[in-house]
């Protein structure tokens, strides 16, 4: 929260980021009896994701931004890597068919009265202000894709752009409500709005500059008001390779950038410090597609250092995988990553 605050840190922040699997077996391995003991054995200055719960949602919905079950979108769960691991998949999205804006209410769209704002107020006491809270979540056009089927969504960019504003408009007006309810009863014990979306693929964007302007920055824009009028910084994640958008995301008010997913296209470390580390605060960095899964400790510790000399010139760094750790990242590749933040992260102040 120093760093957030633009004051000097007594060293470099970290934070993990990990799926369910590699986080169990964390706890094991290191003998930790929770989430919260193992940010401790770590060294994590954890900044924890919580969102207000709804009645009718299920204990599986994982994506906060979203609970898929209050919206009728079936999900089921998808074996990766030989077993060592699974991905909640949507299989059924209940507005693939939806052929005018009147179809679209053809979903059971939850009420934001319904939500336990109070319940989010003291989730968010359990960790705040020990740690950072992330206490509420937009991301409106992942679940756009999941309402109405991946491949339909970006057909409609294209052929359906009256149906894209108004369920984009709808999904707004939810979260609108839902964030605002969120700040007025849990607002003084969060630290930031999760204002998230999902634009890069590994060579490229998933849709054109002139459409992420045309239909997602305007809403992103709107949302991030809300939050710095209410004294909230914007955490943005966005995966992929994104720096064609970068600016308009700094413009839309954007405070700290995640997860910088280095080895896609465009992204390289140096250019990305140099151009945009005076207005951004970087979350991430640490490779898992290579570095972390397949590299040796020194590989690791190399890395950590790196990022830390070339982030810091900025606004600042958070040290984070850049992305969930996945379960093919061995124990020891995961020490060496916090214990080298530890190592390196006071050799630059």
């Amino acid at each position: 929260m120093a760093l957030f605050s633009g004051k000097r840190p007594d060293r470099v922040p970290c934070d993990y980021w990990g799926t369910g699997e590699i986080t169990e077996r964390l706890k094991r391995d290191l003998e930790c009896n929770s989430d919260l003991a193992l940010w401790r054995r770590l060294g994590v200055d954890k900044c924890v994701l919580l969102g207000a719960r709804h009645p009718r949602a299920k204990e599986s919905d994982w994506h906060l931004p979203s609970l898929f079950s209050l919206f009728g979108i079936e999900t089921r769960n998808i074996a990766y890597g030989d077993g060592i691991g699974t991905y909640e998949e949507v299989v059924e999205s209940p507005l693939r068919d939806a052929m005018t804006v009147g179809d679209l209410e053809d979903c059971p769209w939850p009420d934001p009265r319904d939500f336990d704002y109070a319940a989010l107020r003291s989730e968010c006491l359990r960790y705040w202000p020990e740690y950072p809270v992330l206490g509420v979540a937009y991301e409106p056009f992942y679940l756009y894709c999941r309402l109405r089927g991946m491949q339909r969504a970006f057909e409609d960019i294209v052929a359906n752009p009256e149906i894209v504003d108004a369920l984009l408009d709808r999904i707004f007006s939810l979260f609108e409500a839902i964030v605002r309810n969120s700040i007025e009863v849990a607002g003084d014990c969060f630290d930031f709005v999760y204002v998230a979306e999902d634009l890069g693929t590994q060579e490229s964007l998933l849709m054109s500059p002139r459409a992420i302007r045309r239909f997602i920055l305007p809403r992103l824009q709107d949302m991030a008001k809300i939050a710095h009028a209410a004294g909230k910084l914007v955490f943005h994640h966005d995966d992929g390779a994104i720096r064609p958008m970068i600016p308009d995301l700094i413009r839309a008010g954007v405070d700290v950038l995640n997860p910088i997913q280095w080895r896609c296209k465009g992204m390289e470390r140096e250019a990305l410090a140099h151009d945009f580390g005076a207005d951004l605060v970087f979350h991430g960095g640490i490779d898992n597609q290579q570095t972390l899964p397949f590299g040796t400790r020194e590989d690791v510790r190399r890395e950590v250092a790196e990022n830390i000399r070339i982030f810091r010139r900025g606004k600042g760094y958070v040290v984070a995988p850049c992305h969930n750790l996945q379960s093919n990242t061995s124990t020891e590749n995961v020490l060496a990553l916090y214990e080298a933040v530890d190592e390196f992260g006071r050799d630059h102040l």
